[in-house]
């Protein structure tokens, strides 16, 4: 810390002051009942919904490990910001009228409530295996690591203080406190994003402004220039297998290692409906809301957030390309975003930078803490264990549950430097292993009547075990994968629910299955025009399309 100026330092405190502030000020109308604590008494408005959605996806993650993916890979890294059109738009005309109605607490009481008890048992431990290890661990150790870069802390240390700091009061205020904190971190996380990035535009151009830094970014990524050249010609044989390589389209061959251009139409199906439509630290602010028309329009709101999102988690890693090309070190790469706030940013600027990380971060930690300990708390402990359990009992079981998962993810996180693929590789491939059979038996539940429990199941153990046994006997793309068992457990689904007895009447009720007849996807729109949620959803479509069309390889070729 002794790099800081003191206006850095007044600078982060005010920040940590306000939130701790905030949080504890938004819980002051107690945690009586599960409800209460788990799902803010089901009042979030719309505006709260969208950034907290934001706020819980967007991590250290994505500003240590995203911007290094993009530094290797380039703009289809982008893919995982634009391509959410397709399962937001699930979730906002599908998904959500379903999850409301149902008036579930999380995502596996849906599952019980379609399925059986064994569907929900199972979609629990995965889903806190999954938490712990692909989410917690992951954005503490993705921290310690830029606090290392810029502080010289050791990662155990980093890890310590981000686990104290970012648990605090989310463990004590519950998602009421996670939400509203959330509101306020999405917010500095995004100012601090965007001063990163015009820094680096600046500094690429020289004097000459930010769009001459944005012309000479785009030049040298398209490998105009010797060193550029050489660096796409290796990066082309190391991932193609050719001597060239375009950073600047999200549009990749069918080799490509993390993106071919077709998983951009297949992943949604098989990552992003189980990562938005029924990933419980996502999907539990949706749980939240007031209505259906906040939960919808929060999810509007978080595709806006989505088209800008990639300016300041992806361009970054393309502006340190065209500074310095050829890096090959993971290690070195992951660092890319604290080099830049190291190297860009000045003094009364690093301690808002400092706290946009601990934005990041405190974001995700408190979403991830408190959707894990919902799960425990409601999926396992009062379903499995104690039954009778009242209702202030729970709440404390959510705060003990918290505390020990943010513990275990500690210790778990220091271990993620030996697997030296880097960090956003690390969760996407873990992401790929958990979802595709559970996205399929949501999907194929809500959609087809004659699905079982029998099916699910099967499709369950049938999906964790192909993925794995593709993933260590074939070098195919974890995206390509998980489309492949996706596609295998709804075939399995089906055949085995056509050879088994049909569910019971009560597992196919309206809340639970699409009846096509009255399905009312177009009620409560908004009115008047300027609070239509179907005029906003379309603008907030058209700018995702575009980007695509933008960085296509027509344009920038």
């Amino acid at each position: 810390m002794q790099d800081l100026e003191t206006i850095d330092l007044i600078v982060f405190v005010s920040y940590f002051v306000a939130l701790v502030g905030i949080g504890l000020f938004v819980a002051r109308k107690g945690k009586q009942t599960s409800e209460d604590y788990f799902l803010a008494g089901r009042s979030l408005p719309w505006y709260v919904v969208g950034t907290s959605f934001i706020g819980s996806n967007i991590s250290t993650e994505h500003f240590i490990g995203m911007v290094g993916a993009a530094y290797v890979y380039g703009i289809c890294i982008a893919q995982w910001e634009w391509g959410n059109i397709f399962a937001f738009s699930a979730l906002i005309w599908f998904f959500i009228p379903f999850l409301l109605a149902s008036r579930v607490f999380t995502a596996p009481e849906f599952l019980e409530r379609r399925y059986n008890a064994t569907c929900r048992l199972l979609f629990a431990v995965f889903t806190v295996v999954a938490n712990i290890t692909a989410f917690l661990a992951a954005v503490l150790y993705s921290a310690a690591l830029g606090l290392q870069q810029m502080f010289g802390w050791e990662i155990w240390i980093g890890v310590l203080v981000m686990a104290v700091t970012a648990g605090s009061y989310a463990i004590y205020g519950g998602l009421r406190s996670v939400a509203w904190t959330d509101l306020f971190q999405t917010t500095v996380m995004v100012i601090g994003g965007v001063i990163v990035t015009y820094l680096g535009l600046s500094a690429l151009g020289d004097g000459e402004g930010v769009l001459a830094g944005w012309r000479i970014m785009i030049e040298r990524n398209l490998g105009r220039g010797d060193a550029w050249a050489k660096a796409l010609a290796d990066s082309g044989q190391k991932l193609l297998g050719s001597d060239s390589y375009h950073r600047l389209s999200v549009f990749q061959p069918l080799n490509h290692p993390i993106v071919p251009w077709v998983t951009i139409f297949t992943t949604w199906l098989s990552i992003s409906i189980w990562y938005n439509c029924i990933n419980q630290f996502m999907v539990q602010r949706v749980l939240a809301a007031r209505d259906d028309w906040h939960a919808r329009m929060g999810i509007v709101l978080a595709m806006f957030m989505k088209i800008f999102l990639p300016l300041i988690i992806v361009i970054p890693g393309l502006i340190y390309f065209a500074m310095k090309p050829g890096i090959t070190d993971q290690k070195v790469i992951d660092q890319t975003y604290p080099v830049l706030v190291t190297t860009l940013v000045h003094a009364g600027l690093k301690g808002l930078l400092l706290a946009a990380l601990f934005g990041a971060i405190q974001s995700t930690v408190d979403s991830v803490l408190n959707a894990t300990s919902t799960i425990v708390t409601l999926d396992l402990y009062k379903k499995f264990l104690k039954p009778d359990a009242d209702e202030p009992s729970l709440a404390r079981m959510g705060m003990y549950t918290s505390a020990a998962v943010l513990v275990f993810a500690s210790i778990l996180a220091p271990f993620i430097e030996m697997l030296g693929k880097g960090v956003f590789i690390y969760v996407q491939n873990l992401y790929a292993h958990f979802a595709p059979p559970f996205a399929a038996i949501f999907l194929v539940g809500i959609l087809w009547k004659r699905a079982n429990g029998p099916s699910a199941t099967a499709s369950i153990a049938f999906g964790i075990l192909a993925s794995i046994c593709i993933q260590f006997t074939t070098e195919m793309s974890f995206t390509l994968r998980a489309t492949i068992v996706w596609a295998g457990c709804v075939v399995l689904q089906v055949i085995v629910s056509l050879i088994t007895d049909p569910p019971p009447k009560e597992k196919t009720t309206p809340d639970l299955v699409a009846a096509w007849g009255s399905l009312q996807i177009f009620n409560n729109l908004g009115t008047p025009w300027h609070q239509n949620l179907l005029v906003w959803y379309a603008v907030a479509a058209f700018g995702m399309v575009a980007c695509y069309v933008v960085f296509s390889g027509l344009v920038f070729g």
